[in-house]
């Protein structure tokens, strides 16, 4: 895949060997569409064979979101298709493995809110540059399914198993001065400067020792290599609560901006 296949990513090629790479939906605040999810399975090997990028930033286009997530047409899909849920399946589990394949540096300048798969990759970019009033969630609770596409692999390690079972249980929102506080970013900063140092981050890395930079984010990597099962696990279970009648309600919910009625939280009788 070249850099002009890509539909929903935008691309634009620093003179320091840094790559800009916008997430570009802006209607839909930057969702997944299936396209779009796809895409971000190819993203990192592009980057990863490009010998003239020696650092990613990756960020959303416009003023709202980074990404909020999968888009509400591809949750009702698997919510209707074992074929699409298996899919997604693949493709979630691509995104996570494929960035840690990825040699070069990524930065997440998360100018916006990032909710789902949008998560996953300002999360599990390794460095990540937080605006102080976006908004982050993991948000498949609210949806009714278990949290799979990225946070069993990562969240714990980032800020802690406290902190993970009761933002990822609850799927209430932070904000980027609360993680950074508790770990789950590197930097917070105004939404000015978001992208700015961001770039900044990225032109340090291209400058250094890539030969030392990547094999320290190789041995890093490790960490959440060694979650692997958990992270399959957590994954697989993501996609059977696709097939109960929770995300049913969770996704009509959504559309209704309602609290949602879990079948699954009801009293017997």
């Amino acid at each position: 895949m070249q850099y002009e296949d890509f539909q929903f990513i935008l691309f634009d090629r620093k003179p320091d060997g840094v790559l800009l790479a916008t997430l570009n939906r802006p209607e839909a605040m930057n969702a997944t569409n299936n396209r779009m999810h796809w895409e971000l399975t190819q993203l990192w090997g592009v980057v990863n064979d490009d010998p003239g990028v020696k650092a990613v930033v990756v960020t959303g286009a416009g003023e709202r979101a980074f990404s909020a997530g999968g888009d509400l047409s591809v949750v009702e899909e698997m919510a209707n298709s074992q074929e699409a849920t298996m899919r997604v399946m693949k493709e979630a589990s691509d995104i996570v493995y494929n960035m840690l394949a990825c040699d070069k540096p990524i930065i997440s300048a998360i100018n916006g809110t990032a909710v789902g798969a949008g998560l996953a990759v300002a999360l599990l970019a390794d460095v990540s540059v937080i605006a102080e009033d976006a908004r982050l969630t993991d948000g498949h609770a609210r949806l009714g399914v278990s949290a799979g596409d990225h946070a069993a692999i990562i969240w714990p390690l980032l800020c802690g198993m406290a902190k993970a079972k009761y933002y990822l249980m609850t799927a209430d929102f932070i904000d980027g001065k609360e993680a950074e506080r508790i770990g789950l970013v590197t930097f917070c900063t105004p939404r000015s400067e978001v992208l700015p140092r961001s770039l900044a981050i990225a032109a340090n890395l291209a400058r250094g020792s890539q030969a030392a930079i990547r094999a320290t984010k190789k041995s890093l990597n490790n960490w959440m290599r060694q979650a692997g099962p958990i992270f399959d696990n957590s994954l697989a279970m993501e996609m059977l609560c696709f097939l109960g009648p929770d995300v049913k309600e969770g996704l009509a919910a959504l559309r209704a901006k309602r609290t949602p009625d879990f079948p699954s939280a009801r009293l017997p009788g």
